[in-house]
């Protein structure tokens, strides 16, 4: 199967109807008119993503993906970053600027429409020569309606119009990116805070577990079984378990301030409740069928727009190498006396219509052909490569939340055993009946295995929200037991 899109296919999508039916009334169309080229991408579409079931409906992400965590507080901070969060505002800002281009390239559609009124009193010179007539006072009033039109032959300004039309639907597509990835950067950098809270809570307890250990060492050394290098030892690892703390007290509290300004605010007023990532649910998602996502990733939709409108663009440029045709007229009152002025006598009118073909414009159009089409090309490439990313970009995840997944598993494995081992080492120590070698060795095992089990967690989290992104955020509900496209 190969990907062979039709520029503005998604126009027909039910989710954006109302987005571009909008921008058609704006300017008093009768109906977009998006029978724009096909163009073949020369891309074949897996049938389906190598580790994932083949079903395309399966636990596909819901529209609100960050409430399956679980958590009420991630949901408070994702719900302030959307409302609060300033490139969020500033993508806002560019729709409404791009709404107000396509206002602008529709005014040639429609006829410029102008009023006006004057008024002037002149008096002549006596010594200007020439005759009688000299220095007397004259007067003209008058008011004009006057109208110009260009007849929009060969469809350049309609193609100027449609290109700006695009731009601004990409520009809402443009407006989804920046929200997702707002959203799945204040979740991440949500998690690193409870990864850090869990890591400081384990440094700590490994610290009181290091002090108990070193308060027994030093009986022994009082009853004459243990020397000055055991005490030495277990110092040197009591010391590294202290020094621990405070690197993380700096991830933690430069996340925090991080996070704040995801969410619009000055770190001096956002503080974290936090907790464990031990608490919170991981939600389950697959990512359904690769042609879906076609659909749905607000990236390769606001590619797509583009692509779009660099087509109508070239097809501008087409368009002026061919005549302009211009009307205009004008119509209203004028009258040497105002009091005479809005009498049927005052009555004046002017039409007139002109053609304009370019004949030498010293390789002007012709370049300006030239850069559209190149720049068509350059999105097609953009767009090809676009959608080759986004698959990467699932595949990736998918592999990604599987190992981490397993790794885990098996990571919580070794902190068991380890936790294990250690708890007997010190039942023996107090017993008397082990070496301090082996003690030390079970400490550090535990304290490591503990810590990377929370990183290795923090990397299972960072994989689903990898895969939400990749997919593009949430999909529309089911619609009649299937899936909006």
């Amino acid at each position: 199967m190969r990907a062979i899109v039709r520029l503005g296919w998604w126009q027909e999508r039910r989710r954006l109807r109302g987005a571009i039916g909008g921008l058609c009334a704006l300017h008093g169309l009768g109906g977009c008119i998006l029978n724009v080229d096909k163009i073949d991408l020369g891309l074949p579409l897996p049938p389906a993503y190598r580790i994932a079931r083949n079903d395309p409906q399966i636990a596909l992400p819901k529209l609100d993906w960050w409430r399956g965590f679980r958590s009420t507080e991630l949901t408070s901070v994702i719900e302030a970053a959307l409302t609060y969060n300033h490139d969020i505002a500033i993508a806002i800002a560019r729709i409404v600027q791009a709404d107000a281009q396509a206002r602008i390239a529709g005014a040639p559609l429609l006829p410029l429409i102008n009023l006006s009124a004057d008024a002037q009193r002149t008096r002549s010179s006596a010594n200007a020569g020439g005759g009688g007539g000299g220095g007397r006072d004259r007067a003209l009033f008058g008011t004009a309606v006057n109208a110009s039109y260009e007849i929009d032959f060969w469809g350049k300004n309609r193609a100027s119009l449609l290109a700006a039309q695009q731009f601004a639907v990409a520009s809402r597509f443009d407006h989804e990116v920046v929200a997702l990835t707002t959203v799945v950067a204040a979740s991440n950098s949500y998690f690193q805070v409870l990864a850090a809270l869990d890591r400081l809570r384990i440094a700590r307890e490994n610290v009181a577990a290091a002090s108990r250990i070193l308060a027994l060492i030093r009986q022994r050394v009082d009853a004459g079984t243990a020397s000055s290098l055991d005490v030495a030892q277990q110092e040197s690892l009591l010391a590294t378990q202290r020094a621990a703390v405070p690197p993380l007290e700096i991830a933690l509290r430069q996340t925090i301030a991080t996070l704040a300004v995801l969410v619009g605010v000055a770190p001096e007023q956002f503080d974290v409740r936090g907790g464990s990532l031990n608490r919170l649910v991981i939600p389950r998602v697959t990512p359904g069928l690769p042609s879906n996502l076609l659909l749905h990733r607000p990236d390769l939709r606001s590619a797509e727009a583009q692509l779009a409108s660099a087509n109508a663009n070239v097809t501008a440029a087409r368009a002026a190498f061919f005549p302009t045709i211009a009307l205009t007229g004008e119509t209203g009152l004028q009258s040497s006396a105002l009091g005479t002025l809005f009498t049927a006598a005052s009555w004046q009118y002017a039409v007139a219509a002109g053609l304009a073909q370019p004949i030498f414009r010293g390789g002007q159009l012709v370049g300006q052909l030239q850069l559209q089409e190149g720049r068509r090309e350059e999105l097609v490439q953009t767009y090809r490569q676009a959608i080759i990313s986004a698959f990467a970009d699932v595949e990736r995840a998918l592999v990604a939340l599987q190992q981490e997944t397993r790794r885990e598993g098996l990571q919580a494995e070794v902190v068991r055993t380890a936790r294990r081992a250690f708890e007997i080492a010190e039942t023996r120590l107090r017993e008397g009946t082990i070496d301090l070698i082996t003690v030390l060795n079970t400490q550090q095992t535990l304290f490591q295995a503990q810590d990377t089990l929370v990183q290795v967690r923090l990397a299972r989290f960072n994989a689903v929200l990898a895969l939400f992104q990749a997919l593009g955020g949430g999909w529309p509900p089911p619609i009649g037991g299937k899936r909006a496209a």
